[in-house]
């Protein structure tokens, strides 16, 4: 069979496999005109109210979608790059695999939300300028997995949410990437963070007591007057890590198990 051959079978195959997708895959509930429609029409009596809607695979990159209401909102697949969820309700909703490139959801409630594996960059490197941001917003018992580099997550709330390890292969290489991260202040209360990267994340003042840290690389991030009691730091990397006026540091657990113990910053 000659290269040409090949090619056209080849790309007969992957065109078959999307016509076979897109006749197959089920339609959202609105499309993308009636979304635009709704949030020019809405007031600050009457918000526009898209709760519990499927809106997945839509493109609303670029949308303000300020005093909108998104809960339980199935956005699997959307391109939400750059769109304005400010203070958007987005409590239980499914933002799976979506794209949130430069996408604002400070202070937006995604309490019990799902942001697994979602697209936050254009590519392998991560630009800060690209990063979504997330600062004081509330994510309370959600399930965060994914590469978020860099980001604001400053005075979030993160208490009792999953952001550890993919349990399915335990694979370290399929970790939460938090690297870089402003968590200044923020909330991390019985949060599972087990082998996550906060290398060089901003922890000052943050609340991690109860913390599951096991395996999680906090190398040369800044712990400053955190609350560390009953957080378990069993293999957590300490390299360079700043510990000054930590309070509950002795009150953790697995400290002694921890890596680089010595070369924690006290």
């Amino acid at each position: 069979m000659s290269c040409r051959s090949f090619l056209s079978l080849r790309m007969g195959w992957l065109a078959a496999a999307i016509l076979c997708w897109t006749t197959e895959a089920p339609a959202a509930d609105l499309t993308v005109k009636a979304v635009i429609e709704r949030l020019v029409q809405s007031t600050r009596e009457r918000p526009a109210d898209f709760s519990g809607l499927d809106l997945s695979f839509l493109d609303f990159s670029d949308l303000d979608f300020k005093g909108a209401h998104l809960a339980a909102a199935d956005l699997y697949g959307t391109d939400l790059s750059h769109a304005d969820l400010s203070g958007v309700d987005l409590s239980g909703a499914r933002l799976d695999r979506t794209v949130i490139i430069g996408t604002n959801f400070t202070g937006a409630n995604l309490s019990r939300a799902s942001l697994f594996r979602p697209a936050a960059f254009s590519g392998l490197e991560i630009r800060r300028e690209e990063a979504p941001q997330f600062a004081g917003a509330d994510l309370s018992g959600a399930r965060v997995f994914g590469r978020f580099g860099n980001g604001n997550w400053r005075g979030a709330n993160l208490a009792a949410a999953k952001l550890g390890i993919d349990r399915a292969t335990h694979d370290l290489l399929m970790r939460t990437d938090l690297a870089g991260c402003d968590l200044a202040g923020a909330s991390l209360v019985d949060t599972d963070l087990a082998g996550a990267s906060l290398a060089f994340a901003d922890l000052a003042d943050a609340d991690l007591s109860g913390a599951n840290l096991t395996g999680a690389d906090l190398s040369r991030a800044d712990l400053t007057g955190a609350n560390l009691t009953g957080a378990d730091l069993t293999a957590a990397d300490l390299d360079g890590t700043v510990l000054r006026n930590v309070r509950g540091l002795h009150q953790a657990k697995g400290l002694d198990a921890a890596r680089h113990r010595s070369a924690a910053i006290e």
